[in-house]
């Protein structure tokens, strides 16, 4: 099994940013599918951002040139550099892997059935 460890989190004022970590563990693989999720309080989870097999990277459009996925190969770690922070972005930010390649279908990558590993996620609060 692969295991999340997500990190960065923290209380920032609303034009400011953060990075998010994510440290994989276990039965990793090169170019390994990952992607961000989030959940506020009182809503259900919230694609934010992913990365395929190929590096391609996809993005929610609310997050879209604000929000940057990226990945250190020699660290096993994928990073959610988050800049411009609204207050709607409050919320636990969760890291999600898949165990083999991205699939065939389109969307896949805001889709959470299509994820197989969860971190525990890491706490991301913008004051106004």
């Amino acid at each position: 099994q692969v295991q999340l460890v997500e990190s960065g989190g923290g209380l920032v004022q609303a034009g400011g940013s953060l990075r998010l970590s994510c440290a994989a563990s276990g039965r990793t693989f090169s170019r390994q599918p990952m992607g961000w999720f989030r959940q506020a309080p009182g809503k259900e989870r919230e694609f934010v951002a992913a990365m395929a097999w190929n590096g391609g990277t996809y993005y929610a459009d609310s997050e879209k040139g604000r929000f940057t996925i990226s990945r250190d190969n020699a660290k096993n770690t994928v990073y959610l550099q988050m800049n411009s922070l609204k207050p709607e972005d409050t919320a636990v930010y969760i890291c999600a892997a898949r165990k083999e390649r991205n699939p065939l279908g389109s969307n896949w990558y805001s889709r959470p059935g299509l994820y197989d590993y969860w971190g525990q996620g890491t706490q991301v609060t913008v004051s106004s």
